[in-house]
Formats: C-alpha cells, sequence, structure tokens
C-alpha cells in the first residue's frame, strides 16, 4: 500500500515540494507519494483528522499553519526545538498521534554554510515574525549573532520587534536581512516588503526565504543596491530532506531534490 505524506497550507498551488519528494521517493524505489494538501484555517483540525482517516503518515506545515498545528488535539509530542521556537513545519504520525517537528531552522543554517555566510558577532534583522521567522531568529541564535531585531506590521510583542517605520534607523546596523513574510510570493511577486525611500545596508547579505519566484522584488532591489541575495530554495530543499528522513527513517539524495526543484521551477 502506498504511504502518503503532504503539505499542510492556504494556499498550497505554488508549492513545489511534491516534485522534489516524489522524485526522492521515485529513486530510492519507496512506494510513497506526497500531495498537495489545502486546509483552510477554520479547518485545520476536522482536515488533518479527516487525513489521518485516509492514511497519511505525515505532513510538512506551511503559511499560515505553523503556530496553529501546536494546538492540534492530534498533536501529542512536541521537539524540544518546537519550543524554543513556537512553531512546527512537520508532524510525524507515531502511535497514533502526530509529533511536532520543525527542519526549517536546520535547513536554514545548512544553506547559510552552503553560501558560505558568517553569523557569528553579526547584528541580523529578520523581516517578520511568523511562523518561519521563528525558526529564522532561533538558527541565528545558535549560530551566535550578536542581536535579532524584528520588523513587523502586527503589534510589538517585545523589545525586539519594531514597525516598518522605523527600518531607516535599524537597517543601518544589519549584516544579514533576512525575509519571512509572504510579501512577493507567487502570486503577488511584484511586491515587496521594504521602502524604496529607505537604503539597504552597505555589504549586508540578504536572504529571502520565498522560492516562488526564484529571484523576488526584494532580492532585485538588493541586488541593485550592491547587495549578495541568496533565494529560498537552498532552505526549501534541505528542510525537506529532514522531514524525508522523518518520516522514513532513511536520508534522501539531496541533489535528486534539487535537480527536481529547479526543473519545476523552470530554472534547469
Amino acid at each position: 500500500m502506498t504511504e502518503k505524506v503532504g503539505l499542510l497550507g492556504w494556499p498550497v498551488e505554488h508549492s513545489i515540494s511534491p516534485s522534489m519528494h516524489n522524485a526522492a521517493f521515485a529513486a530510492l524505489g519507496l512506494d510513497w507519494q506526497y500531495d498537495l494538501l489545502p486546509v483552510e484555517p477554520a479547518k485545520l483540525a476536522n482536515g488533518v483528522e479527516k487525513l489521518l482517516d485516509d492514511g497519511y503518515r505525515g505532513f510538512n506545515v506551511t503559511i499560515p499553519h505553523k503556530l496553529a498545528v501546536l494546538d492540534l488535539p492530534q498533536v501529542a509530542a512536541v521537539d524540544p526545538a518546537v519550543d524554543e521556537i513556537g512553531a512546527a513545519n512537520t508532524l510525524i504520525l507515531e502511535n497514533g498521534s502526530l509529533r511536532a517537528a520543525n527542519t526549517d531552522w536546520l535547513g536554514f543554517v545548512a544553506d547559510l554554510h552552503a553560501h558560505e555566510v558568517a553569523i557569528d558577532g553579526k547584528f541580523c534583522l529578520v523581516l517578520g515574525t511568523g511562523g518561519a521567522s521563528k525558526a529564522v531568529a532561533y538558527a541565528l541564535r545558535q549560530m551566535g549573532a550578536s542581536d535579532i531585531k524584528h520588523a513587523t506590521i502586527e503589534p510589538l510583542r517585545d523589545e525586539n520587534d519594531f514597525p516598518y517605520d522605523q527600518l531607516g534607523d535599524i537597517a543601518p546596523q544589519a549584516g544579514l536581512i533576512v525575509h519571512c513574510t509572504s510579501l512577493g510570493m507567487w502570486p503577488k511577486v511584484d511586491a515587496s516588503v521594504w521602502p524604496d525611500d529607505v537604503p539597504f545596508p552597505a555589504e549586508a547579505v540578504l536572504y529571502d526565504v520565498i522560492y516562488t519566484p526564484p529571484v523576488t522584488c526584494l532580492m532585485e532591489q538588493a541586488s541593485r543596491a550592491g547587495l549578495h541575495t541568496i533565494g529560498g530554495l537552498g532552505m526549501l530543499v534541505r528542510q525537506g530532506a529532514l522531514s524525508f528522513e522523518e518520516w522514513t527513517g532513511i536520508t534522501p539524495p539531496v541533489n535528486v531534490m534539487v535537480d527536481a526543484a529547479r526543473q519545476a521551477l523552470g530554472i534547469g
């Protein structure tokens, strides 16, 4: 019988996760399939229950469910990193209930290492305060960031948050900027969180966790200003590979996942 996993989110039709996971399943000869599972926020608990009844073995979790899944009645265990981060991107079926894990932060760390971006002692600016930003901030703390500030449109939660109208005062200190909102993601590809009248900090690196499109409007802005920019494809693949291993107990061929992801994006 085919084992099933998939992506919980709303919306999810832009995702290339099925392409990279199903390519890895095929390469390993595993009778597994990865599906897109759009679930409205108001129907999350019932939706997950139905999917479990339909035989699903686990899930990736994306916007807007990364925080909400921690309140699901089906979640009986939470990994220590999830406790620290306050968000999950992976659910694993174990003994009839779900365990919540977070592979986002490890995928982000691995991709920074792959791009030879050093964090130790740097001031880091995170754009957004949602689930992805929580994983990114946790990763940056583990990597030795000197300070981390979050720009947000939401009510300020603590002293590390600030409104976007203060971006011009905060940004010049940043050695790394990480974009963690959905603005600029398909289908709103012409949007950017960065105001045109705010200069980018000189010699900073900009990392955008968005991977559709591969080059976002924000990345184009930063590149024109002379910054080194990195898109979110590497983080996507690396966190996905870690989720794959959580579900199957097998380390997937990351090169196969990268090739499938790039092909799905039309970038060769």
